[in-house]
């Protein structure tokens, strides 16, 4: 039996990944790390027994010890913050390590797992972004293996499985276009908190949703894209497919295209990560053609979308730019959840950010841990300036 560890395990990926691990019923589930939502965790460390829990803070872990002391159930080792999560990213049991939390704060526990040369189904693509030639080089020196859970890139991992890098011209990155792919540029700028939360074929975590809304999911994938697969941001597109069946393409030399289809469910994806190279029957109804009687595509509209410009600026750029992007991002993501800004505020602040930023090669960790602090820093910064600007 095999044995993973989950980082984000309470989110909609590491849900996801225990429910497929269920239906595999040949893994151990050895370590889990979690934020704060300790009652989730609990029912987990209750149902699937690992050796280590990690939880963002102390009184997070008093709260699970609690309630796993009242429920009777068997208490794990239980750690606290980074260390945690680098301790269930590198667990000495654990063959595979599933990457599944959202943000920064995956990017240093999965570092270490490659590091200790682990095999990482990556669904957290923050941590290729912001330093993606860190994680492909610690993957390199130590073995490990990086296989992803984006259904997009999980999609193209399954097209160029057995074709030759070099024939191959383009890949091809599907998004749904949202929930405001319709909708007028006015529309998009006055956009409510709910409204960017409704998207019309995922159910996902609230952070990557209005990443969705704003098309900064894609972008990110993009750069996503260059590091998981070595093609450069000219060869690499995005095309709006409102349905979600076709996941991604690959286009070959000769001009044929391969796609892969499937229904929408992260379960796919996760469950390919976990067996590759191998194939098992899924857990998952099989596509119905019937139901899909029209497949369209269509050009994102980078006027109304500008996030994901700013991603393929910030790729062309390279070394610390896109780890200034996500930053930017993750504060003004957080600022619009938090009702403090409007939604085209997002793309203005990182805009800003990028524009005040010399990109330097990403050498070290600490590099990129310092332009990380100083992008949120002067994101916040330029939030502050614009409040007070409009209350003037």
């Amino acid at each position: 039996m095999k044995s993973i560890s989950i980082l984000g395990s309470t989110g909609s990926i590491g849900c996801n990944t225990l429910k497929t691990v269920e239906h595999l019923q040949d893994f151990r589930v050895v370590a889990l790390g979690a934020g704060k939502n300790i009652e989730k965790l609990a029912e987990q460390v209750a149902r699937f027994q690992p050796e280590l829990v990690a939880c963002e803070s102390e009184e997070c872990a008093e709260e699970l010890l609690r309630r796993l002391s009242e429920s009777n159930s068997a208490i794990p080792k239980i750690l606290v913050g980074e260390a945690g999560l680098i301790a269930v990213a590198t667990h000495e049991k654990a063959e595979t390590i599933v990457s599944a939390t959202v943000g920064a704060v995956g990017f240093v526990p999965t570092l270490r797992a490659l590091e200790a040369g682990k095999r990482v189904a990556l669904a957290n693509k923050e941590t290729l972004v912001m330093a993606g030639e860190l994680m492909t080089k610690a993957a390199r020196a130590s073995g490990a293996e990086i296989l992803p859970v984006d259904s997009e890139h999980n999609a193209l991992h399954q097209c160029l499985r057995g074709e030759s890098a070099a024939e191959v011209k383009r890949l091809i990155l599907t998004a749904s276009g949202g929930p405001f792919r319709t909708k007028t540029r006015a529309a998009i700028e006055n956009a409510t908190r709910e409204e960017a939360l409704n998207h019309p074929n995922w159910k996902m975590g609230d952070k990557i949703t209005i990443d969705s809304a704003t098309l900064m999911n894609k972008g990110l994938e993009v750069i996503e894209a260059h590091w998981l697969f070595g093609f450069s941001a000219d060869e690499i597109s995005v095309i709006v497919h409102p349905q979600s069946v076709v996941h991604s393409m690959i286009e070959m030399v000769d001009g044929s295209v391969i796609a892969q289809l499937g229904v929408t469910d992260m379960k796919h994806a996760i469950q390919y990560a976990l067996t590759f190279p191998t194939r098992k029957p899924g857990c998952l109804e099989p596509l119905d053609f019937r139901k899909f009687s029209t497949l369209t595509f269509e050009e994102p509209d980078l006027e109304k979308f500008p996030c994901l410009a700013l991603a393929y600026k910030a790729l062309k750029i390279g070394g610390t730019m896109p780890a200034v992007l996500n930053a930017a991002n993750e504060i003004a993501v957080q600022e619009f959840l938090d009702n403090r800004i409007r939604l085209s505020d997002i793309p203005r602040i990182i805009e800003s950010v990028m524009n005040n930023h010399a990109a330097q090669a990403v050498s070290s960790l600490e590099i990129v841990l310092e332009t990380d602090l100083w992008a949120r820093a002067k994101a916040k910064e330029f939030l502050t300036a614009s409040v007070s600007s409009a209350g003037s």
